[in-house]
């Protein structure tokens, strides 16, 4: 039986199309996440970034990989369902973590999150994956939108660097441009969602977010894990997050002492 969160219908929609909302998945731990996020803008980490060119209103902030140091992440990834429920949508029987990532867009931050796809920009290759996506504010607007079914498309799109907008690697016949989803008529899935609602989306999924035109805060925590055929890749050039020293080989699983197993049946 699936985790009381999903349903039947939940898991195979995921296999499907790539991506479906878990209602409440951080529901009990909603001011723990809000207070890391705090921390975490306080004192950010090494990959920390600001993601608006001058003239640009707002602030649009993000930062991933401080599970370690900021303890309310931690806490909140060990003791959510997140990893139960991971490994339910993956149909896998581990769920390993990956990476912890926050999103933040001020008040009147019109700036859209670019379309991309996540899996071109890491070193993991597999079909189970999965990343949780979860506001920490209502969210009506600065919505997180999902392109069904890109995660089995036959090519990878080309990650972009979101503030210089050049290409992440050498562009060639590996990877297709960036699409415009909207002007090519795509299944485009977006939801009005609730504080620890989460969007679970494969590696594989095209997708992107709307500015954030409201007179609120949209702050977001995302986490990524893999399941039983994730494998280490390399790739054309250096790989976000890149994971410094990690000395692991093609074809390798992930090393658990860097990313622990937070599942397994």
């Amino acid at each position: 039986m699936p985790h009381p969160l999903l349903n039947s219908d939940d898991i195979a929609t995921y296999q499907r199309d790539g991506v479906v909302v878990v209602r409440g998945l951080f529901a009990d731990h909603i001011e723990a996440l809000r207070d890391g996020v705090t921390r975490n803008m306080d004192t950010p980490g090494p990959y920390a970034a600001e993601n608006l060119k001058a003239g640009e209103g707002g602030r649009f902030f993000d930062d991933y990989c401080n599970w370690q140091r900021i303890p309310e992440f931690e806490q909140v990834i060990r003791s959510s369902p997140a990893a139960e429920v991971a490994a339910d949508l993956m149909q896998s029987d581990s769920a390993q973590l990956f990476h912890d990532h926050v999103l933040v867009k001020e008040p009147g931050t019109s700036k859209p999150t670019p379309w991309h796809q996540d899996g071109p920009y890491y070193f993991v290759e597999g079909r189970q994956t999965v990343s949780f996506w979860s506001p920490l504010d209502p969210v009506t607007q600065a919505t997180l939108r999902c392109v069904a079914g890109s995660h089995l498309w036959d090519k990878p799109v080309l990650p972009t660097r979101w503030l210089s907008e050049e290409n992440f690697y050498p562009d060639d016949s590996t990877y297709m441009p960036v699409p415009d989803p909207d002007a090519q008529g795509m299944d485009v899935r977006e939801w009005a969602l609730e504080p620890g609602d989460a969007v679970a989306f494969n590696f594989g999924i095209l997708h992107g977010a709307r500015g954030n035109n409201s007179d609120a805060r949209r702050r977001a925590f995302s986490l990524r894990m893999v399941g039983d055929d994730a494998r280490y890749t390399t790739r054309p050039g250096p790989t976000s997050p890149p994971f410094p020293g990690h000395d692991m080989k093609q074809g390798q699983r992930l090393r658990e002492d860097w990313f622990p197993v937070l599942f397994r049946r």
